[in-house]
This record gives C-alpha cells, sequence and structure tokens, in this order.
C-alpha cells in the first residue's frame, strides 16, 4: 500500500483492524503475466539497450569520421533505434515511472489526510503477516493473527524533532512490503516525505530481514534531511565519533588548535604532547613544495608507433602553451601545470598535474583532461579512450564489459567520463604520487631541545635517532614499505580528515610520509622533519 504522509501536528493513530484478502487472491502479481522470469527479462532488456547504444554510437563515429550524413541510415540502424526505443520504454516503465510520480505528483497535506478518513472501507493489498517471529527467522510464513510488534519510540532531537512511532498499521504495511521486496528501501524518503520516519522504517525492516537488533546504533539526534541527495543513502542511523582537541600547535609562527576524530585511546594525548614539545621550543616551519592535483586518462592506438606519437607531442615544450589554453577554459582555476605520459604497448597513460586553488580539485582536472582529449581528435582521430574509473558490482563479466565500452562511446559524444588510468593514482598506495607528488608536497621541521626532550617526551635525543634508524627508516626497507617511513601519520592524518569532513579514503596516500631525526648543536637537541609528498585535503578554516 502506498504511504500516507501525515501532518506533523496530528497525532500517531494506533494500529486499526483491516480488511484482508484470501493468498489465492493475493498472489497473483503483475510479473506474473511475462513469459519469463522477471530477472531475465530484466537482464535481456539491459542488455538491449546498451548493446544498441554501443552500436549506434560506433556507426555514428564511423559516420563523422567519414563525412556521412547522420540523417542517412541503413536497415540495421532504424531496426537498432526500434531496440533502443522499445528497451528505454521498458526499463522506464519498470524504474522510473514510480520516482517521478513521487516527485510531480505528491498529494497535498489535506488530500493525504482526506484518504485517511477512508481506510478503514479500503481492501489491504497486502496480507498481515501472521509470523510469531521476525520474517528472518520463520521461513514457513504461516499465517495466524499477529499482534503489532512493540513501538519503536525515538527520543526527541536537541531541534526539537518529534518522534517517529512505527505502530500504526499504515507503517507496519511498509515495513512489510519492504521486507518482501515489493517495495524499493530506497524510495523510501520519496514516498514519504519525511526522511526521519524513512530511517525507522528502514531500520525496523532490515531487523525483520536480518533477525539482529540496531538497539546499540543511534538514530535520533540527527538531521536526516541534512543528508538526502547529498553524502548518505538509505540510512537507518548514524555513529557517533568522539573529537578532540590537540594543541595549541605554532606552526610558521601561528598558533593552531587541531581537531581529531578518533576511538583510538591516547592517540590525541600523544599528538598534543608533541604539540606542547614543539610550542616549548619555538614553533615548527612548514614548506609547500608543489600543489598540483593531477588525472591520468589512458588512450588506446591501433599500434605502438601511434602511441608513441602522442606521447612526444604531448612532452614536446612546443606544444604545451597550446594544450593549456584548451586546459584552461574548464575552470577559472585550475591551471595546467605538467603532462608526463608513460606507455605500455599501443596503451599510453597521460598524467595531468593542474593547479586547482583552494578546492581538492579532481573534477576540475577532470573537465580540463576532456576538453584536451577532445582537442587531440582532430589529429589523433584514430585515438580511443578506454579508461573508466571506479568499481562495478555487475551481475556478469559480459554485462560489465558492455557497460564499459558503452560509457566510453558515450564520452567522446556527450563529454561523459571518468577520465583515469589508474596512473593518477588515486585512493592508492603508488611509487608515482610518493616520487612525483599529487595534492600538496610539504615538509615541516623543528628543532627540539634536549631538555624538552627529556621532560615532556619522556626520552633523551640520541635513543630518538637511533630509534628512527632502526624503526622507521631501516625497518620499513626491510618491509618494502612504500611511503611508510614513519610512525603511523595515518592514525594523525585520518583522524583531521574525518574531524574536518575531508574523504577518509585518500588518507592512503595522504599518509605517504618520511620522518627524519638527527642530533644537532653538538647532541644536545634534536632536529626532526616530516616530507609528506601526497596530501589531498581540501582547505578548511582554521580553529
Amino acid at each position: 500500500m502506498e504511504a500516507r504522509r501525515r501532518s506533523s501536528t496530528k497525532p500517531v493513530q494506533s494500529l486499526k483492524p483491516g480488511k484482508t484478502i484470501s493468498l489465492e487472491e493475493d498472489s497473483a502479481k503483475a510479473s506474473d503475466a511475462l513469459p519469463l522470469p522477471l530477472y531475465i527479462t530484466n537482464a535481456v532488456f539491459f542488455t538491449l539497450f546498451f548493446s544498441v547504444v554501443y552500436f549506434l554510437l560506433s556507426r555514428w563515429r564511423e559516420k563523422i569520421r567519414t563525412s556521412t550524413p547522420l540523417h542517412v541510415v541503413t536497415f540495421s540502424e532504424i531496426v537498432a533505434i526500434f531496440a533502443l526505443v522499445a528497451s528505454f520504454i521498458y526499463l522506464l516503465g519498470f524504474f522510473g515511472i514510480d520516482f517521478v510520480q513521487s516527485l510531480i505528483l505528491r498529494p497535498s497535506t489535506d488530500v493525504w489526510n482526506s484518504e485517511d478518513d477512508e481506510e478503514e472501507n479500503e481492501v489491504l493489498l497486502r496480507k498481515e503477516d501472521a509470523r510469531k517471529v521476525p520474517c528472518s527467522q520463520a521461513l514457513d510464513c504461516s499465517l495466524l493473527s499477529l499482534p503489532p510488534s512493540a513501538p519503536i519510540v525515538t527520543a526527541p532531537k536537541v531541534f526539537d524533532e518529534k518522534p517517529v512511532t512505527v505502530t500504526t498499521e499504515e507503517d507496519e504495511e511498509i515495513i512489510k512490503s519492504v521486507v518482501a521486496g515489493t517495495t524499493p528501501s530506497y524510495s523510501l524518503e520519496s514516498k514519504l516525505g519525511d526522511c526521519k520516519r524513512a530511517a525507522a522504517i528502514r531500520r525496523e525492516a532490515l531487523q525483520r530481514l536480518t533477525g539482529k537488533s540496531l538497539t546499540g546504533l543511534p538514530l535520533d539526534g540527527f538531521d536526516y534531511e541534512s543528508i538526502l541527495g547529498q553524502c548518505c543513502e538509505m540510512p537507518v542511523g548514524y555513529v557517533q565519533i568522539p573529537v578532540g582537541i590537540a594543541g595549541p600547535l605554532l606552526l610558521n609562527g601561528k598558533e593552531y588548535s587541531v581537531p581529531m576524530a578518533t576511538t583510538e585511546g591516547c592517540l590525541v594525548a600523544s599528538t598534543n604532547r608533541g604539540c606542547k614539545a614543539i610550542h616549548l621550543c619555538g614553533g615548527a616551519t612548514s614548506v609547500i613544495l608543489k600543489d598540483g592535483m593531477t588525472r591520468a586518462p589512458v588512450v588506446r592506438f591501433g599500434s605502438a608507433k601511434r602511441a608513441a606519437d602522442l606521447k612526444l607531442y604531448l612532452e614536446d615544450p612546443e606544444n604545451f602553451e597550446t594544450l593549456a589554453v584548451v586546459f584552461n577554459r574548464s575552470s577559472r582555476f585550475g591551471r595546467l601545470q605538467g603532462i608526463k605520459c608513460a606507455i605500455a604497448g599501443k596503451n599510453l597513460y597521460m598524467r595531468f598535474t593542474c593547479a586547482t586553488g583552494d578546492a581538492m580539485g579532481m573534477n576540475m582536472v577532470s573537465k580540463g583532461v576532456q576538453n584536451v582529449l577532445d582537442f587531440l581528435q582532430t589529429d589523433f582521430a584514430d585515438m580511443d579512450v578506454i579508461g573508466i574509473s571506479g568499481e562495478f558490482h555487475s551481475i556478469g563479466i559480459i554485462m560489465l564489459s558492455l557497460l564499459s565500452y558503452c560509457l566510453s562511446e558515450i564520452s567522446e559524444f556527450y563529454g561523459f567520463m571518468m577520465d583515469t588510468g589508474n596512473f593518477c593514482s588515486d585512493k592508492k598506495p603508488a611509487a608515482v604520487n610518493w616520487i612525483e607528488g599529487r595534492g600538496k608536497s610539504v615538509v615541516c621541521e623543528a628543532i627540539i631541545k634536549g631538555d624538552v626532550v627529556r621532560k615532556v617526551l619522556k626520552t633523551s635525543v640520541e635513543s630518538l635517532v637511533e630509534l628512527n634508524m632502526l624503526k622507521n627508516l631501516t625497518g620499513s626497507a626491510m618491509a618494502g614499505a612504500l611511503g611508510g617511513f614513519n610512525a603511523h601519520a595515518s592514525n594523525i592524518v585520518t583522524a583531521i580528515y574525518i574531524a574536518t569532513g575531508q574523504d577518509p579514503a585518500q588518507n592512503v596516500e595522504s599518509s605517504h610520509c618520511i620522518t627524519m631525526m638527527e642530533a644537532v648543536n653538538d647532541g644536545k637537541d634534536l632536529h626532526i622533519s616530516v616530507t609528506m609528498p601526497s596530501i589531498e585535503v581540501i582547505d578548511c578554516v582554521a580553529v
């Protein structure tokens, strides 16, 4: 049954008995009219849609290269166009109609309330679930009378949010339809118009499906409206992470407080002790050595010679100004800094480096790269862009390959592509980032007085120098570490990233760090430095 949205001022009603229909009447489904099972029919139309898209785009690109008018079509192209329209109509009807109706045909509050008054006279489209235990624990599905489960009442939020009670007949029907798979979990927000209620219903459905309790996961005290369409889909709660403050950190003559979100004991305390030692010795000094985000598409040619021709063209200093003008059209802030290429047979990997201002800038670089690829198609018409970024979870390798090539072909016509061949390299440990840098390359140093080492750090200069050599340098080399010549820099980087809204996954390359220690001033004091070549971060306002 479609969800009924209630006014926020209307009290939550208790469950009302409703009419039911027999199993024989309810067992008929619309999908029973299909000659094939529903999942096979969907797979057929998915395959048909992407196949004809790939076929038509290949034909149209060939016509563009041979200067053949696009409106001149063959019989096979006419058949492909009809197949495209038919498969599109099927997919739109199956996946899109309900979503569109939820957006443009949402009734007003008065309509919802008037329908509630007639609810007693309606025949329920769902039979009552009579299982004595959650669905995941009762597979026999015997049908008897089932009293409603215990109410799920949430405590009021600090911003005066109304508590949500999943006890009404309407909510019970929605939960059952989600458990049965007839109502997609992702559509609850659009159907109900209440993000908090949708999360509570989804949470209860998940508990019934898994037979596991989610009582340890908080639901209240969070504004689910703020994340709708932004940063998390299908929420069932949220995780609380404490945020501590280390500092003040005296850096380049200015004091900073460092926010750190972590559940690791002693991490903030040890960081704070380090900040104290640095502050007592006059502070630390840092220098940004390089600032440039990278993207690296991969293109393929018919021969290695053609790939080498493009490599020589891109790395020729005389062509850089032309390429920079084309690249810089995409943004007021993005400025091309350089292009480095690597060949693997007939494949060419092009690593673009771009200044991005205060932004992390990967989308900015992607747009500039697309401009350059479009420009290069003029002189290198036989270049095929095949680099697709991301991880795909598909029902089969055939669909995966077909979708990948279709996306690649679409990108050449409509600018739709994810242009990286992993030569960037993003969110993966890579020597190219350790050597060439990515994002901000930084070196920071400080001189810690010997008495501060003894009194604050509770050790000696000689012991620290020896330990750094044997552990951070030699031990990491013995392990074959890549960018890991440090004592857990990733702990601090990740804690700061989570506390400041960065992407925690980029801790992988942002934690690349080499720590150096040396006794100075006749061995009395300690010179310590950290060099981090690939910090990927959006500029934040200092605390």
